[in-house]
């Protein structure tokens, strides 16, 4: 009798472990399609809010002209947005690893509700230049990108964060195009209107489908416990103290100055296309959609690929060697069909170093400190605008386009030599 109980027992817990195992797999499979809605969701936040900013881009340049403002106040009105962004990276970072991803994207999505609303009530200078100010906390790319690094693991998140390349073409692509159809056909407020609504649907989606904690329970215990969130978000000395773990550094000073001197282009481009290609502003407009399709190509397709056969440190030395390629094309290059050419090789390198140093980036830190990193990087297209204004103006007038590309042949051979030489550790940091 006792013997035929301890079947019965032992057949009870092999029942009971049988369902226990079965009920672990089905929640680890709801977990699984769960990380996949949050991050679809991250994409599509992304590629909608980059539409919207796109979009008012666009029209920007009218309503400052239809305000009075002239092209030198444009230009403090440009960079005014640009200081307010490289501000906020990391500040938008600190808040995201102590608060949490859906906190960060939910601050983004309505600081983009504030900034639209703002601007459809400019009906004077100074209102324009106080629309402004919420752009400190618009940071939906870095916030999806955050999303992003916390649901994937070390070996998918290069090919995820490349992905982002695709809402960044379909943001520049429909948003350019958005912005002149509702401005010509409706009104020059329209598109805030739109930017406004769109920003509070990012609002409840972010609210709804963005997971409260992203990271394992037991892994953010051991990364708090490894590098304790101490001082406020305003803390410098965090911020900076992530400069000092292994090959951070001389990564993120790759990831500066590779890409430095097209970035100084590409802010004066607007003015390059008329005077040195000659281009009306519609064709203008075709060369910046050709632009966005090619960042989706590479960034979205082509990029993610690149990683199931090469090491991330050899994508880095290809991503500089041929943005110095790209240095003496530009150097070289005299109509706009040249530029055309050049524009292939120029679009890969961007899209391979961008998403190539976030990856790297992202793993030589804790994984609770990944969103004050990627606010970091975040900030590197805002210093470029910034600074970009006044060094690519005096470049331009005093060298003419020649100057950009020799420049970056310059830089980048130098950045080239250093890889080759230095040994950089790419690890993923242990918590």
């Amino acid at each position: 009798v006792s013997t035929m109980n301890a079947k019965a027992r032992s057949g009870g817990e092999e029942e009971a472990s049988g369902m226990r195992s079965e009920t672990l797999g089905e929640s680890g499979c709801l977990g699984e399609v769960k990380r996949g809605q949050a991050i679809l969701v991250a994409y599509l936040i992304a590629t909608l809010e980059l539409t919207f900013l796109f979009m008012q881009m666009g029209v920007m340049p009218y309503l400052a002209k239809s305000l009075g403002l002239d092209s030198v106040g444009f230009g403090y009105l440009q960079t005014t947005f640009g200081v307010l962004q490289l501000v906020g990276g990391p500040i938008f970072g600190r808040f995201a690893d102590q608060f949490g991803t859906r906190a960060a994207l939910i601050l983004s999505c309505a600081s983009g509700s504030a900034f639209f609303l703002l601007m459809s009530f400019s009906t004077s200078i100074s209102l324009l230049f106080l629309s402004r100010l919420p752009a400190v906390f618009m940071h939906g790319l870095p916030g999806a990108q955050k999303v992003i690094t916390d649901l994937t693991t070390p070996s998918q998140r290069t090919d995820a964060l490349g992905k982002l390349g695709l809402c960044f073409g379909i943001g520049i692509i429909i948003g350019s195009a958005l912005g002149g159809v509702l401005s010509t056909k409706f009104g020059i407020f329209v598109p805030t209107y739109v930017g406004l609504v769109g920003n509070l649907i990012n609002t409840m989606m972010a609210m709804v489908w963005i997971p409260l904690q992203a990271k394992p329970k037991s892994d953010h215990r051991l990364t708090e416990h490894s590098t304790p969130q101490s001082g406020s978000m305003f803390s410098i000395r965090e911020i900076l103290r992530l400069m000092k773990f292994p090959g951070v550094m001389e990564v993120f000073i790759v990831k500066v100055f590779a890409g430095l001197p097209v970035g100084l282009f590409l802010v004066m481009f607007s003015i390059i296309s008329m005077d040195f290609f000659g281009l009306e502003a519609v064709e203008s407009g075709y060369l910046m959609s050709y632009f966005g399709v090619l960042q989706m190509v590479f960034q979205g397709l082509v990029t993610g690929k690149l990683t199931n056969h090469c090491t991330e440190r050899t994508l880095l030395r290809l991503s500089v060697f041929v943005f110095a390629g790209v240095g003496l094309g530009m150097a070289l290059m005299r109509t706009v069909w040249h530029y055309c050419v050049i524009a292939v090789p120029l679009v890969f390198a961007f899209s391979t170093l961008g998403t190539i140093t976030d990856s790297i980036l992202t793993k030589a830190v804790p994984s609770s400190n990944t969103g004050t990193m990627l606010g970091i990087c975040a900030s590197v297209q805002p210093l470029t605008q910034t600074v970009g204004p006044t060094i690519g103006g005096v470049l331009y007038k005093q060298f003419g386009v020649s100057s950009f590309g020799y420049l970056q042949l310059i830089v980048n051979i130098g950045l080239f030599v250093y890889l080759l030489k230095s040994k950089i550790p790419l690890r993923e940091m242990k918590s």
